[in-house]
């Protein structure tokens, strides 16, 4: 997915180190996301919970999109066409509807709800994402991995995978990266990330083991999820440090709720991200953007793409700042 703002801030972000947190039950820090627009005349709205100026990446979760669900005939669907990504993995996981996705690396598969694609755009990739035409509701997650500095410049690739089901206490688990109620997902990234959809009948209570080296944010979707001892609401991230090794779970409404987990180890590195590109610096920006604007090899082409590029947004003039998530409390 592109970030189609046209004009795109420039972040620098990173991770502080840690303090020692106190005993006791954690704090949540209820994150609250930002409407943008996405692409195309007629765009569809998204809320956008990450990066904002509270908490710029979980693990190395750094980007999340969270739209729907739309109604394809007044909204005009997804429509995306083909634009350039460096220096990160991209997540598309669908609740409703389905996507066609096209690549320079000749990958042509659709995004159906239950099944991942796994994009890895290191030096370079290009790819194109249009709801299908019998979509009536498009509804689903976009999010993105920053690569770690040893393999920000690897290879294109792509993944697509199908997680089973697990039942837990009143609650279905599907895991598509990582491991999670006794689920692991084969799917290649490069840090230790946890990703999982977790769906839970009314009133159900669950309690799950987790990696206490990894933070925490729980996405909501549907219905009221008390994470700990904070109730979040629909649109709402609940982030959760390090140091926790289960994590307890209560959907406080009468009806399903659906929510994303996702998690992963504070990342250590800072990263420069503007539009589709993460780098280490504002040169590896501005160097991405020269790049695609001239049509490089760098990205490859999709040949049977039926119309042209998304051309990249003026660059910011302003010299990138830092902008990190704050020390633990």
């Amino acid at each position: 997915m592109s970030n189609a703002e046209t004009d795109a801030a420039a972040l620098r972000c990173g991770e502080i180190a840690e303090r020692d947190r106190p005993t006791g039950s954690p704090r949540v820090d209820v994150l609250s996301a930002r409407e943008v627009p996405l692409g195309g005349p007629r765009a569809i709205r998204v809320r956008r919970t990450l990066p904002q100026r509270e908490r710029t990446l979980i693990g190395a979760w750094c980007f999340a999109d969270h739209y729907g669900p739309h109604d394809v005939a007044a909204s005009g669907g997804m429509d995306l066409p083909p634009h350039p990504h460096t220096g990160l993995q991209t997540v598309s996981w669908l609740f409703s509807g389905e996507v066609e996705h096209r690549d320079t690396l000749g990958s042509h598969a659709l995004i159906r709800p239950g099944e991942m694609n796994l994009m890895t755009g290191g030096y370079g990739i290009a790819h194109s994402e249009v709801s299908t035409p019998h979509t009536t509701v498009l509804h689903g997650v976009q999010l993105w991995v920053a690569l770690p500095g040893e393999h920000r410049d690897t290879a294109r690739d792509f993944q697509h995978y199908v997680p089973d089901l697990a039942q837990v206490d009143g609650a279905g688990i599907r895991v598509f990266l990582g491991s999670l109620a006794g689920r692991t997902s084969p799917v290649r990234a490069f840090t230790p990330l946890l990703g999982a959809e977790i769906v839970m009948e009314p009133r159900a209570a669950i309690t799950l083991a987790v990696d206490a080296t990894f933070e925490h944010g729980l996405l909501v979707d549907s219905g009221h999820v008390r994470l700990i001892d904070t109730v979040l609401r629909r649109a709402e991230l609940g982030y959760v440090p390090r140091g926790v090794d289960t994590l307890t779970m209560v959907n406080e409404s009468d009806a399903t709720a659906r929510t994303v987990l996702l998690g992963g180890p504070p990342f250590g590195e800072e990263i420069v991200m503007w539009w589709n590109f993460i780098g280490r610096s504002h040169e590896d920006i501005v160097k991405a953007r020269e790049d695609w604007e001239a049509s490089s090899d760098r990205f490859g082409v999709i040949d049977d793409f039926p119309g042209g590029r998304l051309p990249a947004p003026a660059l910011p003039h302003a010299v990138i700042t830092p902008r990190r998530n704050p020390p633990a409390r």
